[in-house]
């Protein structure tokens, strides 16, 4: 495996004075954006392991050098700049700091595969035509949880059945007592497992020769597998970066260090980009040809659709729970599922989910009080990049933060931040409150994820928690 740490800064966008919120603004401001991005260059971070355990490390295109580094894994390394600055450096296995219940977000959607044996050909068998929901419908016995088969969709799966694949109920399921059955558990899924880490602490100086101004540090990363190794399905090959590569090199562009570089990676297939958190199981839907990274521009228009798609199933469960929803449903009694071919179809739809300010809990991420706007949901995806605001704390939206509960608060999204709830506005920790479900009628009565990583982290380099 090889892996690519992504990196960019610039400056912060100023919100225009008064905004337009027509679908035309909208697609202009991503043709803006991309106009913008295309004409940055990245940095990255390049990380390969050898057979003897130990990490090769290489910078590339920073402002303050080149430098690469041979460490041991497992170690947090010091890594000297040719500027004379200093990198910490550790790669190797730490906790799992995914702390989601993966299996209740994959019952939201009825995707198949985490509880089927799908074929890989079947893809319209992967999320079924059955509306996304909340709260579970009733007589949906596909995916609504059988306490005889507890397990089902964490580790344990059945063969599909041969149908109906469909939905043809009318309402929210209840029980005895009159409580909605919440599709989510609040367990992490990942508790005891462990992954691969590549965590960096690098000065803002090295990325940048503006730091004073350029203070989004954008960042995605990406996965890449030796295209000799035949163990995993690939997506095509980005075809225009491809070409850039190779017309930089007639040229002349690249140095020889660079070319060295492109060499290198053209032994490889890119097979996996993680930015936004959430991106590419809520709104990429998994799907090989969408993993672009930040090269998402293109999918700008299938996110307003998609976004419209989950608004159906969302809304209406926020509804059933007494609250207000961003999301123009017609007071639908229960989820819907319907689709949209055309975003000038689905704008109407899902304008405020996208067009509204995300409020936050409180003012601690503005840690200098500066006038720094709330962030919209039409801002956060494209491009699909972690854009990290150095002069707020991190904390997602304005940058990702180990213990964020991401998941949790891009449900919020669905959630009109103009309402208020005991004198204090919709936020996007609101669904994270115990307090909150606590007065619901519904069961079991949990957050939808965990609220806190299996193990502490750590407030020293390298933050996530020692493996297991």
């Amino acid at each position: 495996m090889l892996y690519r740490v992504r990196i960019y800064a610039n400056e912060r966008v100023v919100r225009p004075g008064k905004d337009d919120h027509s679908l035309e603004a909208l697609l202009g401001y991503f043709e803006a954006v991309k106009g913008k991005y295309l004409h940055a260059k990245a940095a990255e971070v390049r990380v390969t392991v050898d057979q003897n355990n130990q990490a090769h490390v290489h910078f590339l295109d920073f402002a303050g050098g080149s430098p690469s580094a041979l460490i041991d894994t497992n170690k947090v390394v010091t890594i000297d700049t040719p500027d004379k600055q200093s990198i910490k450096a550790f790669v190797g296995g730490r906790d799992d700091a995914f702390f989601n219940d993966l299996p209740g977000f994959f019952r939201s959607i009825n995707y198949a595969p985490q509880f089927y044996h799908v074929p890989q050909a079947m893809t319209q068998a992967r999320e079924l035509a059955i509306p996304k929901t909340l709260i579970e419908l009733e007589g949906n016995t596909l995916f609504n949880f059988n306490p005889a088969k507890p397990k089902l969709g964490q580790g344990v799966k059945e063969d599909l059945p041969a149908g109906p694949l469909t939905w043809t109920g009318t309402r929210f399921r209840k029980d005895a007592a009159g409580n909605y059955r919440f599709v989510y558990s609040g367990r992490d899924a990942q508790a005891g497992r462990n992954i691969n880490a590549i965590i960096l602490e690098i000065p803002l100086t090295f990325i940048t020769t503006s730091p004073a101004t350029d203070r989004i540090v954008n960042v995605w990363g990406e996965s890449w597998v030796l295209k000799a190794s035949h163990k995993i399905m690939t997506i095509p090959d980005d075809r225009r970066s491809a070409f850039a590569r190779f017309w930089a090199w007639l040229t002349g562009v690249f140095s020889t260090g660079e070319k060295e570089a492109a060499v290198e990676l053209g032994r490889y297939k890119l097979v996996d980009t993680d930015g936004q958190p959430f991106a590419d199981a809520a709104l990429n839907e998994r799907e090989d040809r969408r993993q672009v990274g930040a090269d998402n521009f293109w999918l700008a228009p299938h996110f307003i659709t998609r976004l419209a798609h989950l608004g159906w199933g969302f809304g209406p469960s926020i509804s059933a729970l007494g609250l207000r929803t961003s999301f123009d449903h017609d007071n639908a009694p229960v989820s819907v599922h319907r689709t949209y071919s055309s975003p000038v179809e689905a704008f109407p739809r899902v304008k405020k989910v996208l067009f509204q300010d995300l409020n936050m809990p409180d003012h601690a991420w503005n840690k200098r009080g500066l006038n720094i706007p709330l962030r919209r949901a039409f801002e956060i995806f494209v491009p699909n990049v972690c854009a990290i605001d150095m002069d707020t704390t991190g904390t997602w939206p304005f940058g990702r933060r180990p213990e964020d509960q991401v998941a949790t608060r891009f449900l919020s999204m669905f959630l009109d931040m103009e309402a208020e709830i005991g004198g204090k506005k919709y936020h996007l920790e609101m669904l994270g409150d115990q307090s909150f479900w606590d007065r619901v009628a519904i069961e079991p009565k949990t957050p939808p994820n965990p609220l806190k990583n299996d193990k502490p982290f750590l407030t020293q380099f390298p933050y996530l928690a020692d493996p297991w």
